[in-house]
């Protein structure tokens, strides 16, 4: 049975409230070192916010305009990301890791029936890959030298024609 994202997400979301403060978002985030935040109205999703819209803010005209005080002065519901791709506790790993691949997305809140479950991250699917590589090199070292060469294995990490890293 192919493995889902329920396995592999984060089930404790640290969240905020859409009237938080973009410094505490930051604050939040650098305490519990993230790199994304779920805003919650009354339990229901409504927003995203990653350390990239902080950060951007920071440097945008809202901070020029108030003298640097742009992070106390602003709330997180002014940055977030309304239209939130979310994603099934029982979705496949493999689809959701394209669809993150694809979109360049950093993470997609996990849903079920509407209510926030979980967030998987492309750090969880960095997790995953060690795993598979370290699985892969315990049956190369338990595979008799003259079965299989990890020489043949083409494992080379590249660049396709946009940048990203692509593996063959």
């Amino acid at each position: 049975m192919p493995a889902i994202v329920s396995e592999i997400m984060t089930r404790d979301v640290i969240s905020l409230p859409p009237s938080a403060t973009l410094d505490e978002a930051r604050t939040l985030m650098q305490r519990h070192h993230i790199r994304h935040l779920t805003v919650l109205a009354e339990g229901i999703l409504v927003g995203l916010v990653s350390q990239r819209d902080i950060l951007a803010a920071q440097e945008s005209s809202l901070d020029k305009a108030h003298n640097g005080d742009a992070l106390q002065q602003h709330q997180i519901s002014e940055i977030m990301v309304q239209d939130v791709t979310t994603v099934s506790p029982r979705a496949g790993i493999r689809e959701a890791a394209r669809y993150l691949q694809k979109y360049k997305y950093g993470c997609l809140p996990v849903t079920d029936k509407g209510k926030l479950v979980g967030i998987v991250t492309d750090s969880d699917f960095v997790n995953v890959a060690i795993h598979l590589l370290e699985v892969l090199d315990a049956q190369l070292a338990d595979q008799p030298d003259d079965e299989l060469d990890p020489d043949d294995l083409d494992l080379a990490v590249t660049h396709d024609d946009s940048d990203d890293l692509v593996a063959r």
